[in-house]
């Protein structure tokens, strides 16, 4: 037993691998009690037992087994990660499980195969179990069944897939075993109970004693639809819903499930394809031709023995088609004709969709033949027709059978009605739009009123049929005329009528009308539902009972249902009201006096045709009040405008009076019910004074009055014809004017096009220029509408006339025609009839084109040409095609029907003669031009394939079939193409020419669709081949292709179709699919319907769905009016020229050619970071050239083509210059309305402007130049930072072109560099710019060095890369040059280096020649002298940088400080780029205000001290490494000017290096004027996070951790001292209240707030004047009614409420009673004890000091020493007040006043001056200016002077021991204190300890107004000049000032007079104007 002890101990997952059986057993326990508690079923612990189940299941030892299967069940079930072991685990049940005795085993097995199934693995399952089928032990076959049965049974039909097993069910019964044949009549039963009689046709070859036990079996299955008993985990609510729903209501459901499961299989698929062209008899074809009949039966006899196989392969049935068309048309033999049916039917219904390119051919043959009599032969060809119906769609025959419903003969037109009745009947209201129904209606409706009885009813029982599918909304406009009779009959009708789709179709023949052919009735039964063919992708959509309410079918056919009823209810109501007019009798003229003299007043009728004029005038305007004032019901328009045309009518001479008459016709037009009859009566008269001067206009007024009521086409049509009937071309001129007008204001939807092309041909001819001039004006209006098709009409015209055509068609190129303005009122709502056709986007292929004239050629295709074609001879083929070329050249527009020419032109795409076949490419794609949409119905037969021509290996071939193709489907759409299986038979054929062209063809077209058909799915396998291809470029086709057919799929869908992949395939595909997912574009939106609705009444509603996505998302209102117009204009201007410039724009080739009017960037998420991912990763190439090669544009059009549009793209990458331009131009134009999009994809647009730097064209280049500099700006306005990436790709090539020879295009280069700075650090601009000066280019050379001055002259030394030194040395090097121009760059750069930096560029530079020496020296000295000559002019001219008064970072050099901008400013304007000089940022401008509320006073901050070369000190020491890095590694070498050192500060904060963050934060908080700018929000949190980090226990980790604290406490003081103070207070309240609320917060913090509050309070008595005690009392306030004192003393601490008390004390007593008055911010007192508390402080402090004045002194006094007592104070004061009044000691006194006023500068002297006469007031005033003008004098000195560049001041403000050891510089000693000090600071900087931190003096001395300056830079000098001008001016007026006039306001200079100011504001305007 000493073994077992050996393996008790191992862990789990080791006893299940051990050798010993008994270990095994046990390990397997113990995992079942493991997985059996794990409760979270992502626990990492089921991923340990991963690769073991396996074992599990497969163990030998039989009881250890079982235990096994336990365990692996319950894994299975819990574990998430289950699924991965499916394959292996299921295939070990199988082998070794299934064929074991014990019946338990077996059951865990099932039960885990069914557990798999359950986890969405069903497919692996079932294909291991499928394997298991072939295994040789028949008991593993028939568990593997039974397994099958049951998951069949449990899980439905909709997961486990039938087809597979139906497959291999005749080869299980014929097994030998019994136990087999018995378990497959099992599965077979259990499969007949889910799909019904598809079974039947897969099994009709078994043993028939099998067959009749089956259908014994069959029989007593129950008829009810059988359900899912058991769902798969992502279904699993589904049946608690079932659940519920049958304890609720049994069956309820039944029906709409039964709806879900039908479809699923279709008998069809689950049967094998039968090739049966091979088997056709040899002599067939000579055999259908004999003239004997038995010869020809024979044929027909034997291809009906063929067709009789359920499904065919797909092949070219042409010839056997065209034979058994023939035998059906011409055959005398009528018992032949319906065999040759029967045929047809067979082939129809064994090829499903693959017939469809045939049925076209087909159908009018048919038709026609029904004029036999013979039953047989109408039944053989109804159930021919009926079947070829379910091949193709109504659309595509819809032409042939309405062309057959004019047949004389009544069985043909009854015939006819009767399959359109059954065809309907298999449509929904989404597939029958209403353009489709407006046409049969229309036909039907004479039908009605036929004379032949059976022909009406045929026609009822259509209408029927209609009403039935669409609903009465849709199909009512249609019967408007119908009488009521004939109304209910239709109605009647209809309730008869029983849909295919209602019925199910695919379930039982019977139930079908027609009985289709005997013994295949289920096949064709299932064919029924033609929208539901594809079972891998079932739509129960058109199988719901109610299809007139549903939108069902494929998604994209929803609108039209919706469609059809909204502008139905329109329609109908102004058909009603349009026939009731058209049909208004014309009344007798008396009558018509009858009825006008009721509303008339008599005189009126009277005067009409009285001799005076002025009667008649009289009589007019009568006659205009009374229609004014008539209603609309009551006027009787016909009966008016006969009065008005009553005698002297339109002849009246005076034109006052005619004037009159023509507005009130306009008048009765608009207000009247104004028929066409009435309008008939005024038109001629209207047209004949159209042309007069006087009444012209009047005339057109009432036209288009007239138009309104009565539409304008109608209207253009008269008035047209009347004008060309008379001679006046006057007339005819303003008619064609008139015209024009109306048509932009009505739209052109509706307008007889041929009828005004006559009129506008004989206008041409016109020998009047203005006749011509208006006729080529209308075309021009007509041409926005139609597009150039409308040319076409013209080509035979004079070419003097056409180049004045095509000028005025040039102008309106581009043009959007204007939203229509008029005609959308009254009853015209829905627009006219026309207008509907475009409801429907994808089948309503009309569109203005349409109303062009087409011509009939079917007759010139002879049989002669098409033999011609056929010829051995290929010459005689090519006159064939020539004489085809010729015809359609000579129609212009075809009709549809084209003879046998498709077959004809089909075989010479594979002719082997390639230039034959370019001759066919081009004849087709003049086909698809000539023949417009309806080309639609011959893709199936030529389309397809054109597109096998693209596997030619001829590359010229390829392209024009690319081209035709293109053609086509931009006529077409794309949903013809994609529908059926053609494209992936295309895709099958392992062509890499074929595969990539037709994979780029569909990765361009799919981005445009909304929808594609659902048999797109079908080439997803062949996408996946394609993916790993042979052929690189296949490859790479099909990786762009991905995204896009995700697209429209869906990521599950594609992933799904992996299933079937190798495995090694299957995982690098998952791999592409989740990278294609990330790249996914949206699919284009649909147009709102809401506002393409509305709009139709008068815009060509054909185009309303081209209106753009974008727009309509956007606008959502009726904005987008001009949409549809501008969608077609644009898509017609820029249509490609591929065919002879003469492409017609389609309304669904606008669809596809991606409608202009959406984004032109779509935002692909994540997409450029991808991108930048995979330029990393080396995927794709690295944008780096010297000049593009192919493969870079070939990249960057790849990466572009998923986010930029399609139609944009083209343009960008068009060969010619001129496209580039109109890119360009579009790009700017969505610069603004797109930002996103382009940001999105920014470095592709950077990318291709870096192509178009290399392109000779001026034009682009400085295009683009332009485009530049707005995109720079707007990414400045948008704060966006250029990544590394689109800077390393573009910078370079920018610069290249600083070169450039043209001087406009450098400063425009230039002005890019300068805005490219706010987007992309100048630093790292630095490198680039330097690359640019080695160029070869002088000119380049010369403008970068230009460019690098002025980038040191705006941002400082610190730009200088990798470091000063070295970027100046390579600078100095071009200093001998032999360019003159580069020479003098490089020394003005490094002068402006020199006026930033001093003396020290000597250093940098390191050694020059004598000669490069000598020059720079002389630049230099003559630099040196332009600014000293006049150094306070210079300094006035330059006051964009005066921070330097807030910041003492400026250095002070030679000569005035030379400000930096505005010294760009000088070289930007000498080299002429005034655009591009900077402008200096708002809050460094100077600010007249400010110096305005400061009377003159210069405020200066905390003085720096004089740096003494400190460098020398340096020298000898070593100092130890030091801890913090430096700010900047050269910060030292150059204290530039301040911007460029904030900018840099900022930066360095964000920085990671917790160092180089604190530090920088520290010298943020050290320049005062900056600090005062943090806002209580930023201050809140800096304080939390400073405070947060100190608190943080990991810093105590780091080796610098305690260094880190310190430097942080001391960040915290710099903070509290230098921010605003009422900012910081208020800071500090608001972030203890948090934290005393926030649970998780530590009392540690909470204390640490505290303490802050408390140095604050310490700061307060300094403070007290600059802070804002409103705010802070509301701070308080809210803190109170936050913690009431009962809550606070809650608190653990009591630190809480004494600091608040402690605040409040402070502050009273620094107040006193005013504090009072400070509550005024706090809306409600009473929320808060605060009013209350203060009130108490007040009385208690009351009580305790005496009077009031004492309390002012005291408060003087606290700021003293807040220990020293107020009696000190006032004997101190009364001391010094002693000394000024005794004569000898008076000027002791005063000086001694002076440094006490200084020292507490808000001491109150008041007390003791008060007292005193006025005389000795202003004395003492007196006194202390004089002292403080001195001690003035003398620190300014040597600033006026000039100083030398050594005296330095240091950029770290320091703390002194106290300010006023610093009053006494210059020439007075300095305390060692100061030294002290700043040895410290300069310790800190290098990250050395002061390990006597705590002796260091408070920092309070800091916050104290700082004293003057010791040294002050140029803007202090300005104000010192200018306080010692005033001074000066004032001692010489011995003015005497007010005591109230004092301020002192910190910096000691007295106030002035208001003058002084406007004198300073009259310098500022003067120095403005001298700088421009």
């Amino acid at each position: 037993m000493g073994d077992d002890s050996e393996w008790m101990k191992l862990p789990v997952d080791q006893k299940c691998e051990h050798k010993l059986w008994k270990a095994r057993l046990s390990g397997y326990e113990e995992a079942l009690k493991i997985f059996q508690k794990i409760k979270d079923e992502k626990s990492p612990e089921w991923s340990k037992f991963l690769g073991l189940i396996k074992k599990f299941v497969t163990d030998s030892n039989a009881v250890v087994q079982l235990k096994g299967l336990e365990a692996a069940l319950v894994y299975v079930e819990n574990a998430h990660v289950a699924g991965k072991t499916t394959g292996e685990v299921v295939s070990g049940v199988v082998s070794k499980v299934f064929n074991q005795p014990k019946a338990k085993a077996k059951e865990l097995g099932m039960e885990i195969c069914l557990m798999y199934i359950e986890i969405e693995k069903g497919e692996a399952v079932q294909e291991e179990l499928l394997k298991g089928l072939d295994n040789k032990n028949p008991k593993i076959v028939v568990a593997c069944i039974e397994t099958l049965r049951k998951a069949l049974s449990e899980f439905g039909s909709k997961i486990i897939l039938l087809k597979p097993i139906i497959k291999v069910l005749p080869k299980l019964f014929e097994s030998r075993e019994k136990a087999v044949r018995d378990e497959a009549k099992l599965i077979a039963v259990e499969i007949y109970r889910w799909i019904r009689d598809a079974l039947r046709p897969p099994l009709q070859n078994i043993n028939p004693v099998q067959l009749k036990e089956l259908e014994e079996e069959w029989v007593k299955l129950p008829t009810g639809a059988p359900r899912p008993a058991r769902f798969l985990r992502s279904q699993q609510e589904l049946e608690a819903k079932l659940e519920q729903q049958q304890s609720a209501g049994g069956d309820a459901e039944g029906g709409g499930d039964d709806g879900d499961e039908v479809p699923q299989i279709d008998a069809y698929e689950l049967l094998e394809a039968v090739e049966i062209l091979s088997k056709l008899p040899k002599d067939f074809y000579d055999k259908i031709e004999a003239k004997k009949w038995q010869e020809r039966k024979e044929a027909l006899e034997a291809v009906e023995v063929l067709v009789k196989n359920p499904k065919l392969e797909a092949g070219d049935y042409a010839d056997l088609v065209k034979a058994l068309k023939k035998v059906v048309g011409k055959d005398t033999n009528v018992m032949l004709v319906a065999l040759a049916a029967k045929c047809l039917t067979g082939l129809a219904v064994g090829l499903r969709k693959k017939f469809g390119q045939y049925a076209g051919h087909v159908v009018p043959t048919i038709l026609e033949k029904f004029k036999e009599k013979k039953p047989q032969v109408v039944q053989a060809l109804q159930e021919a027709i009926d079947a070829i119906f379910l091949t193709t769609t109504l659309q595509n025959i819809s032409e042939d059978v309405l062309a057959v419903m004019d047949n004389k003969n009544p069985t043909i037109k009854q015939q006819t009605s009767l399959f359109i009745a059954r065809s309907f009947r298999h449509c929904t209201a989404s597939t029958l739009p209403k353009s489709l129904l407006k046409p049969f209606c229309a036909a039907l409706l004479k039908h009605i009123n036929d004379s032949a009885p059976e022909v009406r009813d045929a026609a009822f029982e259509a209408l029927g049929t209609a009403l039935k599918v669409v609903g009465e909304k849709a199909v009512n406009p249609f019967l408007a005329d119908v009488d009521k009779l004939k109304l209910d009959k239709i109605k009647e009708c209809s309730e008869k009528v029983e849909l295919v789709h209602g019925k199910k179709a695919g379930l039982a023949a019977d139930k079908k009308d027609f009985k289709p052919v005997p013994g295949r009735a289920a096949a064709s039964g299932a064919a029924g539902d033609k929208d539901t063919k594809d079972a891998s992708a079932p739509k129960p959509g058109p199988l719901k009972k109610a299809p007139a309410a549903k939108p069902g079918g494929p998604p994209k056919k929803g609108k039209p249902a919706a469609q059809g009823g909204t502008g139905g209810t329109g329609t109908k109501s102004k058909k009603a009201v349009e026939t009731k007019e058209m049909v208004e009798p014309e009344l007798s003229i008396e009558v018509c006096e009858e009825k006008a003299s009721a509303v008339l007043p008599a005189t009126c009728i009277q005067l009409l045709d009285s001799s005076n004029w002025k009667e008649r005038l009289a009589c007019m305007e009568e006659f205009q009040k009374a229609v004014e004032l008539m209603d609309r019901t009551e006027m009787p328009c016909q009966a008016l405008v006969r009065m008005l045309a009553k005698k002297p009518g339109w002849k009246e001479t005076n034109f006052q009076v005619m004037q009159m008459k023509l507005h009130i016709v306009a008048l009765i037009a608009q207000k009247g019910n104004f028929s066409k009859t009435s309008a008939q009566i005024v038109l001629d008269g209207l047209v004949d004074k159209i042309g007069d001067v006087k009444c012209g206009n009047n005339a057109k007024e009432a036209m288009t009055a007239i138009a309104e009521a009565c539409v304008l086409p109608w209207t253009a049509e008269q008035v047209m014809s009347m004008a060309f009937s008379q001679k006046n071309p006057k007339n005819q001129s303003e008619t064609l004017n008139w015209l024009s007008n109306a048509i932009k204001e009505f739209g052109f939807s509706g307008l007889n096009v041929k009828a005004f092309i006559s009129n506008v041909k004989t206008a041409l001819a016109a020998t009047n220029p203005a006749v011509r001039t208006s006729a080529i004006t209308l075309l021009g209006v007509m041409y926005l509408y139609v597009g150039p098709s409308l040319r076409m009409f013209f080509e035979d015209e004079k070419p003097a006339l056409l180049s004045q055509i095509d000028a005025e068609f040039e102008k309106m190129q581009g043009q959007n025609p204007p939203a229509p303005t008029r005609g959308i009122s009254k009853h015209s709502t829905s627009g006219t009839d026309e207008g509907e056709d475009g409801d429907e986007p994808d089948d309503g292929g009309s569109d203005a084109v349409d109303l062009l004239p087409r011509t009939e050629i079917s007759d010139k295709i002879t049989s002669e040409l098409v033999s011609k074609i056929g010829d051995k001879n290929w010459k005689i083929r090519k006159e064939g095609l020539d004489e085809v070329a010729a015809i359609i050249n000579e129609a212009k527009f075809i009709q549809p029907n084209i003879g046998e020419l498709p077959t004809a032109l089909k075989g010479r795409l594979n002719d082997s003669n390639k230039i034959l076949v370019q001759q066919t490419l081009t004849i087709l794609q003049q086909l698809a031009v000539a023949m417009g949409p309806n080309i639609k119905q011959h893709v199936k037969n030529l389309g397809i394939p054109v597109i096998t021509v693209l596997g030619d290996s001829k590359n010229n071939v390829r392209s024009a079939a690319l081209a035709t193709v293109n053609a086509w489907a931009e006529q077409t759409g794309m949903k013809e193409w994609l529908e059926g299986e053609d494209l992936s038979e295309e895709l099958k054929k392992e062509n890499p020419f074929l595969r990539q062209e037709l994979l780029g063809w569909l990765a361009e077209k799919l981005p445009t669709l909304r929808s594609t058909p659902t048999d797109l799915i079908l080439c997803v396998p062949q996408l996946y081949s394609c993916l790993e291809d042979r052929n690189g470029d296949v490859r790479k086709k099909a990786q762009d292709a991905l995204p896009f057919f995700m697209m429209h799929l869906g990521y599950e869908k594609m992933a799904k179709a992996t299933g079937k992949l190798k495995p090694t395939s299957k995982d690098q595909v998952l791999a592409m699919l989740e990278k294609a997912k990330a790249n996914m574009p949206a699919k284009p939106t649909a147009p709102a319907k809401a506002t393409s609705r509305p709009v139709g009444g008068s815009a060509p509603a054909k185009f309303q769905p081209a209106s753009a996505p974008a727009e309509d998302s956007v606008s959502g209102t009726l904005d987008s009016k001009p949409d549809p117009k501008k969608a077609k204009a644009l898509g017609v201007s820029s249509k490609t020229k591929t065919a002879q410039g003469k492409k017609v724009p389609s309304k669904t080739s606008l669809k596809e050619d991606d409608d202009k009017s959406g984004p032109i960037f779509i935002v692909v998420p994540n997409g450029k970071e991808q991108r930048m991912k995979d330029e990393k990763g080396l995927k794709v190439l690295k944008w780096n050239f010297t000049t593009p090669r192919d493969e870079y544009i070939e990249q960057l059009k790849t990466q572009m083509s998923s986010c930029v549009a399609k139609w944009l793209q083209d343009e960008m990458f068009h060969s010619d210059f001129q496209h580039h331009n109109k890119a360009l131009a579009v790009m700017v134009d969505h610069l603004e309305s797109e930002k996103e999009g382009v940001i999105g994809c920014l470095d592709l647009i950077l990318k291709w402007v870096t192509l178009r730097f290399f392109d000779t064209n001026t034009s682009v280049l400085m295009k683009t130049l332009e485009y530049l500099k707005l995109l720079f700006t707007l990414l400045s306005d948008e704060e966006y930072h250029l990544t590394e990436n689109e800077a390393s790709s573009f910078i370079p090539y920018l610069i290249l072109k600083v070169g450039e020879p043209k001087d406009v295009i450098r400063k425009d280069v230039r002005a890019i560099l300068n805005r490219m700075c706010l987007v992309y650090p100048a630093s790292k601009m630095f490198p680039f710019i330097m690359e640019g000066t080695k160029s070869k280019n002088s000119k380049q050379r010369a403008e970068c060095l230009e460019e690098l001055g002025c980038l040191v002259e705006s941002y400082g030394m610190n730009v200088c890369q990798p470091t000063p030194g070295k970027a100046l040395k390579e600078i100095a090097i071009h200093i001998g040059d032999r360019d003159n121009a580069v020479r003098n760059a490089a020394l003005n750069t490094i002068v402006t280096v020199y006026n930033v930096h001093g003396d020290q560029v000597f250093k940098l530079i390191g050694t020059l020649s004598e000669k490069d020496m000598s020059m720079l020296e002389e630049r230099i000295k003559r630099s040196a002298k332009r600014p000293s000559a006049a150094p306070v002019k210079q300094v006035e001219e330059k006051p964009q940088r005066t921070q330097s008064i807030s910041s003492n970072t400026n250095m002070l050099r030679k000569g005035p400080a030379e400000d930096m901008s505005s010294k760009l400013n000088q070289a930007r304007s000498m080299s002429g780029h005034p655009e591009a000089a900077q402008m200096v940022r708002r809050e460094f401008q100077l600010d007249l205000d400010e110096i305005e509320n400061d009377s003159g006073t210069v405020r200066c901050e905390m003085p720096e001290l004089v740096q003494h070369k400190l460098d020398d000190i340096f020298e000898p020491v070593l100092i130890p490494e030091p801890k913090i890095r430096a700010v900047s590694p050269h910060f030292d070498d150059m204290h530039s000017n301040t911007a460029s050192t904030i900018n840099f500060i900022i930066s360095q904060v964000a920085s990671g290096d917790i160092n180089t963050s604190i530090q920088a934060l520290t010298q943020l908080f050290q320049i005062e004027s900056l600090a005062r700018e943090a806002s209580t929000g930023v201050l809140k949190d800096l304080m939390h996070g400073l405070i947060t980090l100190m608190l943080d226990s990991r810093i105590e980790d780091l080796e610098e951790g305690q260094q880190v604290v310190r430097s942080v406490n001391l960040l915290v003081v710099k903070v509290l001292e230098k921010s605003d103070q009422t900012n910081i207070l208020s800071a500090l309240l608001v972030l203890l209240q948090d934290s005393l609320l926030a649970t998780a917060s530590s009392p540690k913090f909470s204390e640490l707030v505290m303490k802050c509050l408390w140095r604050m309070v310490r700061l307060l008595p300094d403070t007290i004047n600059s802070i804002n005690l409103d705010r802070i009392l509301l701070d308080i306030h809210i803190f109170m009614k936050v913690f009431p004192k009962e809550k606070l003393k809650q608190c653990k601490s009591e630190f809480p409420i004494r600091t608040l008390k402690t605040l409040l004390h402070t502050l009273c007593k620094l107040k006193g009673p005013k504090i009072l008055d400070h509550l005024t911010m706090i809306d409600n007192k009473n929320e808060s004890e605060l009013e209350a508390h203060l009130c108490r402080m007040m009385k208690h402090s009351m009580d305790q000091t005496g009077s009031k004045s004492d309390k002012e002194t005291e408060k003087g006094a606290s700021r003293i020493d807040e220990k020293s007592s107020k009696a000190k104070v006032n004997d101190f004061l009364a001391e010094i007040f002693k000394k000024i009044g005794s004569k000898e000691n008076t000027k002791e006194g005063l000086a001694e006043l002076y440094e006490y006023k200084k020292k507490y500068s808000d001491a109150d002297i008041e007390p003791f001056l008060k007292n005193s006469s006025q005389f000795f007031q202003s004395y003492v005033e007196r006194g202390l200016r004089v002292i403080e003008m001195e001690r003035e004098g003398k620190g300014r000195l040597p600033t006026s002077a000039g100083i030398s560049p050594q005296m330095e001041v240091t950029c770290v403000p320091t703390a002194t021991s106290t300010a006023s050891s610093l009053g006494n510089t210059n020439g007075e000693e300095v305390g060692p204190s100061v030294y002290l000090e700043r040895l410290k600071i300069l310790r800190q900087r290098c990250g050395l300890d002061n390990t006597k931190q705590d002796d260091r003096p408070p920092l309070t001395s800091l916050l104290s107004k700082p004293a003057v300056p010791t040294v002050a830079s140029s803007t202090d000098m300005l104000h010192s000049k200018l306080s010692q001008l005033r001074e000066s001016r004032e001692q010489h007026q011995h003015s005497d000032l007010d005591s109230n006039q004092t301020r002192s306001s910190g910096a000691t200079t007295t106030s002035s007079s208001t003058a002084n100011i406007d004198d300073l504001k009259k310098r500022l305007e003067r120095i403005k104007s001298s700088r421009k």
